[in-house]
C-alpha cells in the first residue's frame, strides 16, 4: 500500500485539547495522479510518478503497480490520529557565523579582547597533529538542508479543500514541499448519524 503524500506548507496555527494547546502545521496536499509505473526491468528502480497539483511531478518509491491515469484516495492515508514522519527543507540562513550556527559562547569581553567577542577560538591542537581535524564546528553556510521529524500525528485532513493539519512544527517557508510518510496507519472510523449530528 501506497505509505507517502507530496504536500505545501501553508502556515502554523494551533488548537486545544483536553487543556493542552498542540502546535499544528498546516500544509495543501493537492491531488495525486498516477503518470505511469516505474520498473526495475526498465528503469533500474520501482517507483510511481505522480503528478502532485497541475504542473509538478514526483517520485516515490514502491513496488506497487497503479493504473495510469488513477487518483490516490488520500482521505483513506491521511486518517487523524495517524503518526507520521515528514521530510522537508529548512530555511535558508546563508553565511553564519560560529555563535549563530553552533551556539558557541564567543570570546572574553575584558582585557583587551575587543575582536574576539564573536570569534571561534583556537580550533586545533599544535605540533600533533597540526591540522583542523574534519568535522570541527566553524563558520559556513546555515540552513537549506533536509530535515528529518519523526512520530507527528494527524491532526485533521479535509479532502474538500485539501488542508491538513499535522501537530508539531515542520521545517521550511510557506509554500515548501514537505513528503510525508506514514508510519503508523489508523483505520477510517465509520461515523454514524447520531455521531454526525453530536460531532456538529
Amino acid at each position: 500500500m501506497l505509505n507517502q503524500v507530496y504536500a505545501n506548507k501553508k502556515s502554523m496555527t494551533q488548537a486545544f485539547s483536553e487543556g493542552q494547546r498542540l502546535p499544528l502545521t498546516v500544509l495543501t496536499v493537492s491531488p495525486h495522479v498516477v503518470v505511469r509505473n516505474k520498473t526495475v526491468a526498465q528503469d533500474g528502480y520501482a517507483a510511481i510518478v505522480l503528478a502532485v497539483g497541475p504542473k509538478k511531478t514526483h517520485e516515490i518509491h514502491t513496488e506497487e503497480v497503479l493504473e495510469p491515469k488513477s487518483e490516490i484516495n488520500l482521505a483513506e492515508l491521511l486518517v487523524p490520529g495517524t503518526t507520521v514522519s515528514v521530510m522537508a527543507t529548512s530555511k535558508g540562513k546563508g553565511t553564519a557565523g560560529v555563535m549563530k550556527r553552533w551556539g558557541m559562547h564567543g570570546g572574553p569581553r575584558t582585557h583587551g579582547q575587543s575582536d574576539r567577542e564573536r570569534a571561534p577560538g583556537s580550533i586545533g591542537r599544535g605540533t600533533t597533529p597540526g591540522r583542523v581535524l574534519p568535522g570541527k564546528h566553524m563558520a559556513g553556510r546555515m540552513g537549506n538542508t533536509n530535515t528529518f521529524v519523526r512520530n507527528l500525528k494527524i491532526h485533521s485532513y479535509d479532502p474538500a479543500t485539501g488542508l491538513l493539519q499535522i501537530t508539531g512544527c515542520i521545517s521550511g517557508c510557506r509554500g515548501a514541499l514537505a513528503l510525508i510518510t506514514i508510519t503508523n496507519q489508523v483505520k477510517a472510523a465509520v461515523v454514524s448519524g447520531s455521531d454526525q449530528e453530536s460531532i456538529q
